[in-house]
């Protein structure tokens, strides 16, 4: 609900698609630089204590954008303020988040489930939460939206306190913060599966996931509507993102995710320029569902499979490349699309974005085979893959 209230409320204070691309950036620019350093203080520290601070300082950030526009005080510059503000909160979140959700699996066969079920969660909200905050604005506007968001924290904080997780066993390494950011960083940068996952998902962040800031405009003047249109729009996608974390959840074996992240970056960039080209609604709708359906069958099949391969003593160090690989790369993004949608047009811009992305698609399956080749072993070592045999048969199945 939020982020669809900042959008619409950066677009009815300044009606510049520049602003909404600046506003973009400011939200996820800290998330990018202070990802790794992140990722090492969280392997030095309590996960689910992270996790309650971020959503403690994610509310006030919240409740303050609303009592600033339910004011009617709030300005672009203090918008922009707040979105970095989220930024260095996310920085910590989403890194934290990614790898306590881990350490509440015991079972690391059933990762893939939990990952899929959890991406069905995160997509209801997306579903509902959209849809809900378009008649909320259009009722009573948009502080109202802030408002709840910023209640809704505490049940998220209770959950959180309320759980019992076993601790980790893992053994903290004894050298600097420097020596450990490096160790990191030569992990995901050699480790040729890992390398080649997050290299596609960095592609697609930053040509792909900015055409939401633009989907504003496509609303008010492509398709010529309201809140309620954004609200449609915005929907529409996250059905499409619920269907595709649904068929996750329903694989027995991570075997195969590799075709399925090659295969949805292809159905995201092939969406998006069919959305770009389309001026009715209904058709917008339904394009939105393949985007919706690609763009979450490659976040959540790629978490799923770094997770699954990353040893326990790196995994919040390479989830913090993950972080930066998704979110870090959609401010510079956001602000690449602003500034083409201001010179071109939304349209224009959201079909370059959706062609860089087809070509990403097209890289990726020439990697396929080097990349298998690496995880076999490692997936038979884990009982993934009992058989060579068997792993040919899964491939062929998941292709």
């Amino acid at each position: 609900m939020t982020r669809l209230a900042v959008s619409w409320l950066v677009y009815r204070l300044t009606g510049s698609a520049l602003l909404l691309g600046i506003v973009g950036f400011s939200g996820q620019i800290l998330t990018f630089v202070m990802a790794p350093f992140a990722g090492v203080l969280i392997e030095r520290m309590d996960r689910r204590k992270v996790l309650v601070f971020t959503q403690i300082f994610s509310g006030l950030q919240s409740l303050a954008l609303a009592v600033l526009t339910l004011m009617k005080v709030i300005t672009i510059h203090e918008i922009i303020a707040l979105s970095a503000l989220q930024g260095l909160i996310d920085a910590f979140d989403m890194p934290g988040r990614q790898s306590f959700m881990v350490q509440m699996v015991d079972d690391k066969r059933d990762l893939g489930n939990a990952i899929a079920l959890n991406s069905s969660i995160v997509n209801v909200a997306r579903l509902v939460g959209p849809a809900m905050a378009g008649f909320v604005i259009a009722w009573v506007g948009e502080g109202y939206c802030f408002l709840i968001d910023g209640i809704s924290y505490g049940a998220v904080i209770a959950s959180l306190l309320m759980m019992h997780v076993k601790p980790l066993g893992v053994k903290r390494a004894a050298v600097s913060m420097v020596e450990q950011m490096k160790e990191g960083w030569v992990y995901v940068s050699s480790f040729h599966p890992i390398r080649t996952i997050l290299l596609l998902f960095a592609l697609m962040s930053f040509m792909g996931m900015p055409y939401m800031v633009l989907l504003p405009i496509f609303a008010a003047q492509v398709l010529h509507g309201g809140p309620h249109t954004l609200g449609l729009l915005t929907a529409a996608s996250g059905v499409g993102a619920l269907s595709s974390a649904v068929s996750l959840a329903m694989r027995k074996s991570v075997v195969g995710l590799v075709r399925m992240i090659q295969v949805a970056s292809l159905m995201f960039g092939g969406g998006l320029i069919l959305f770009a080209l389309s001026h009715v609604l209904w058709l917008s709708m339904v394009t939105m569902l393949f985007v919706g359906y690609g763009m979450m069958q490659g976040l959540a099949g790629s978490n799923t499979v770094i997770q699954t391969l990353v040893p326990e003593d790196k995994r919040s160090r390479v989830m913090s490349y993950y972080t930066m690989a998704f979110v870090g790369m959609m401010p510079f993004g956001s602000l690449l699309g602003g500034t083409l949608a201001h010179r071109f047009g939304a349209p224009h811009t959201v079909m370059i974005s959706g062609a860089c992305c087809v070509l990403g698609s097209l890289w990726f399956w020439s990697q396929l085979d080097s990349v298998r080749d690496v995880m076999r072993p490692i997936y038979r070592e884990m009982g993934i893959l009992p058989k060579l045999e068997e792993a040919m048969v899964e491939e062929k199945a998941g292709s």
